[in-house]
């Protein structure tokens, strides 16, 4: 019965798959979709889901002749082409399609793009009108990005008003993309109020356009406001100090090497802006978890701005989350020659590759080797590498670094509570409690509205049978101020209980066993405020369910042992 099954489903892909792919591009030619052909397709497309673009294309290229009758095939073929870097064969499959009356989304944004290149704004602008007639499939940004190619091939003619009218039909729904937009525009046709639109554009409280300080900063060295554009990076730097194109500007300035920042981008180049849109369109696919189309936009960027190389950083990451250590790795290496801030960024990244595939102790020595060659360590550096030690549960030797980070940091930078918290952190990991206490209280003195750090010292004091009411007044402010964090509705509501108000803590953990129902501890309050609560029936079985949880700790199944033959004594 189950092979029965098994060929009634295979049977009925197949059919679903093939049956009237001949007719999607208008011209059918008849196919014999063998074995042969079914194997390497479906072959290609599980490897290019994969991103392993190689690997796809050894498959997906012996059967080429699918391209006249499956559009699956030729949208899948030419995604893994780009990625590949195979941009002649993909420019000539695109324009095979084109003249086939094929057209599909990534044909004609590759034969318009191919225009772009050799300067046929008027062809290009044909070829980007044609990316609506098949949008049906894409849910996210590509028709932003339509109305986006149609403005540039306008304004690569010099055509202000049309250019900007396309800009105007681009819908409402991407207004924080409309911003870059219109920056970039203002800045290609050298408009008044181009400096303004950047500095409103950073200033946006709703959105991190922090990168975008940079591209003011080069658009006033182009004007040759070069104090000013020094002053932009280096105020940037001091609310933004992780941005790491930000830190290599602000690194090429010390170094009187401002022309590396001129050369790498210029809003006057058409092909330039298109490339950081196509870069924030990458992005945006990456935080929705796409990676395949992240890195096929990515490789169009970088394709339009090869000396843009900064954005391979993004090509790097996308990678490392999908566990494509290699590829990852070898662009983090190439990273390291953009100069010292991406050498850095590129060694810590190289070492959190090295911890999944060669191990902890490895990974670390590697990375003190890269730390020690540093000629100059600034208090980032310092912080950064507290931070891997204490992500790698090496508290003693975070607290050091921390301890350096705040001796070489400004003391009203933003980043001191966050240190202090951290190193506070590490304190308590290793029992000096006093020292932990001191610096959590610190944090949260600079800066008082931190509900993990109220969190974190409440629950710490809670534990520990003291300060139970600044305690509770602390953990309602954190719940306020992150109203569906279990954890932290589990701290009010085991100070609740401390407090012997079981009523209270009923309400509080019940909603924390509902924000996170897989949590071995919170499920564990649960059940002990059921018990005081003589619900003795309901308590057992949250009990039982956490005994068979996989997360539970050794300890923890110890005490539910106990609790489950004894209960817990009502006179504490």
């Amino acid at each position: 019965m189950k092979y029965f099954f098994k060929k009634i489903y295979l049977l009925f892909f197949l059919i679903s798959f093939f049956i009237g792919q001949t007719t999607v591009f208008g011209k059918s030619n008849k196919i014999e979709y063998s074995r042969y052909t079914v194997t390497n397709y479906l072959s290609g497309i599980m490897f290019a889901n994969q991103d392993l673009s190689n690997r796809a294309f050894s498959h997906l290229n012996k059967i080429r002749y699918l391209k006249n009758s499956h559009e699956n095939f030729s949208i899948q073929f030419l995604r893994t082409l780009i990625l590949l870097d195979k941009f002649d064969q993909a420019f000539i499959f695109s324009k095979n399609a084109a003249q086939g009356d094929r057209n599909f989304f990534e044909s004609s944004l590759l034969m318009g793009l191919n225009d772009i290149v050799n300067e046929n704004y008027q062809n290009a602008e044909k070829h980007f009108s044609k990316m609506n007639e098949d949008l049906d499939y894409y849910l996210l940004f590509e028709d932003f990005l339509r109305y986006v190619l149609l403005s540039w091939s306008q304004a690569l003619q010099n055509n202000m008003q049309q250019s900007f009218f396309y800009y105007d039909k681009i819908p409402n729904i991407y207004n924080n993309l409309k911003k870059i937009q219109y920056s970039l525009l203002q800045c290609y046709f050298d408009k008044p109020e181009a400096e303004l639109t950047f500095k409103n554009l950073v200033n946006n409280n709703d959105q991190p356009f922090s990168r975008y300080n940079f591209f003011l900063a080069n658009y006033l060295l182009h004007k040759g406001k070069d104090e000013k554009a020094k002053k932009i990076i280096n105020n940037s730097i001091k609310k933004y100090s992780s941005n790491i194109l930000l830190k290599q500007s602000e690194n090429f300035i010390l170094n009187k090497k401002v022309k590396e920042i001129k050369n790498i981008f210029n809003c006057k180049k058409g092909k330039d802006n298109i490339a950081e849109i196509f870069y924030v369109i990458a992005n945006l696919h990456a935080t929705q978890k796409d990676y395949q189309l992240s890195n096929f936009y990515l490789k169009l960027s970088l394709f339009l701005n090869k000396k843009f190389k900064p954005n391979k950083a993004l090509l790097a990451e996308n990678f490392f989350f999908q566990k494509k250590y290699n590829i990852s790795k070898n662009i983090y290496i190439s990273l390291k020659e953009i100069g010292p801030i991406y050498f850095w960024y590129a060694a810590k990244n190289e070492a959190a590759i090295n911890i999944d595939t060669k191990g902890k102790k490895y990974s670390i020595s590697i990375l003190e080797n890269e730390f020690n060659s540093l000629s100059n360590p600034d208090f980032n550096h310092y912080y950064e590498m507290a931070n891997f030690y204490k992500d790698s549960d090496l508290y003693e030797e975070s607290i050091k670094y921390y301890s350096l980070a705040l001796k070489n940091i400004e003391k009203k930078h933003y980043l001191v509570p966050k240190i202090l918290d951290r190193r506070g952190t590490s304190y308590e990991r290793i029992g000096e409690w006093e020292n932990a206490e001191k610096d959590l209280t610190e944090s949260l003195r600079i800066l008082p509205d931190q509900p993990y750090v109220l969190n974190y010292l409440a629950y710490s004091w809670i534990e520990k049978r003291i300060n139970i009411e600044k305690s509770l007044e602390m953990l309602k402010r954190a719940a306020k101020l992150r109203k569906n964090d279990g954890y932290i509705i589990d701290s009010l509501g085991w100070a609740f209980y401390i407090k012997k108000n079981y009523k209270e803590a009923e309400k509080f953990l019940q909603k924390a066993v509902e924000l996170m129902p897989l949590d071995p501890v919170i499920n564990d309050h649960y059940a002990d405020t059921l018990w005081m609560l003589n619900k003795n029936i309901q308590a057992r079985y949250f009990w039982k369910y956490v005994l068979n949880l996989d997360e539970t700790e050794k300890k923890l199944k110890e005490s539910l042992k106990k609790k489950l033959i004894f209960g817990i004594s009502k006179k504490l």
